[in-house]
């Protein structure tokens, strides 16, 4: 088998083979094939922005399917985002050069007291992939980070993230901590991570609940169309 993988020569494919290719070395977190890979798409005339979105994203979204099915796990997830940065890391100065569509902006971080990062770390990446760009405020957030962070940034969205039962409840602190400021409305607020779940969500008075990565993802994006839609409407 590996024999067969060792002869195949990027460049040789045509664009169909060469972007299911790339799905392929995301997914086995190869990182100088996934920088070869975007270089040739490059010097082939595609558009950055298509790069990132047909080829990147479009493998991370597998990747990040597989991952929530129990299929891969955080150490391969790890290295296909990896993967995913070499191949950002080469198309970030193109993306600001050709004003790639910029989606709006995301303060995001994991609450007081949990530092699990994986999954906000793949919901940065993700994000960042789809054209959104993030500020990650690490682990072990109190309320006045979030609150500093999106005003200071002029944040759309505030990403909040909890792997334990006994740091969940730290998320309603904020959201009630934004509600008393009169700015709650001012802000998409998404909540995630394992223990949580669509209930709770709604119990706290976040926007929506995400379950993972790809999902973050999509809810980011319809939230923030429903807001130009809006802004156009008025």
């Amino acid at each position: 088998m590996s024999d067969e993988e060792d002869d195949i020569i990027l460049s040789e494919l045509d664009d169909e083979e060469l972007v299911q290719q790339m799905f392929d070395d995301l997914y086995d977190g190869l990182k100088e094939e996934i920088e070869e890979g975007v270089n040739i798409l490059l010097e082939r005339g595609w558009a950055p922005y298509d790069i990132l979105t047909k080829a990147l994203v479009g493998g991370m979204t597998i990747v990040g399917h597989d991952f929530r099915d129990g299929i891969l796990f955080v150490p391969e997830v790890l290295l296909a985002a990896n993967a995913m940065k070499g191949g950002m890391a080469i198309l970030k100065p193109l993306l600001a050069e050709t004003g790639a569509p910029k989606q709006g902006k995301m303060v995001i971080g994991t609450v007081k007291g949990d530092i699990h990062d994986i999954g906000k770390n793949l919901v940065s990446m993700m994000m960042e992939g789809a054209g959104f760009e993030v500020v990650d405020l690490g682990i072990n957030n109190p309320v006045e980070n979030y609150i500093e962070a999106i005003q200071k940034e002029e944040a759309d969205i505030l990403g909040m993230s909890a792997l334990l039962t006994t740091t969940m409840p730290y998320m309603k602190v904020v959201i009630d901590a934004m509600v008393e400021q009169g700015i709650r409305d001012d802000y998409v607020v998404l909540v995630g991570g394992a223990p949580l779940n669509e209930e709770f969500g709604k119990a706290i008075g976040a926007d929506a609940y995400c379950r993972d990565a790809a999902v973050a993802v999509e809810t980011a994006k319809e939230f923030i169309s429903r807001k130009h839609n809006q802004m156009a409407a008025g």
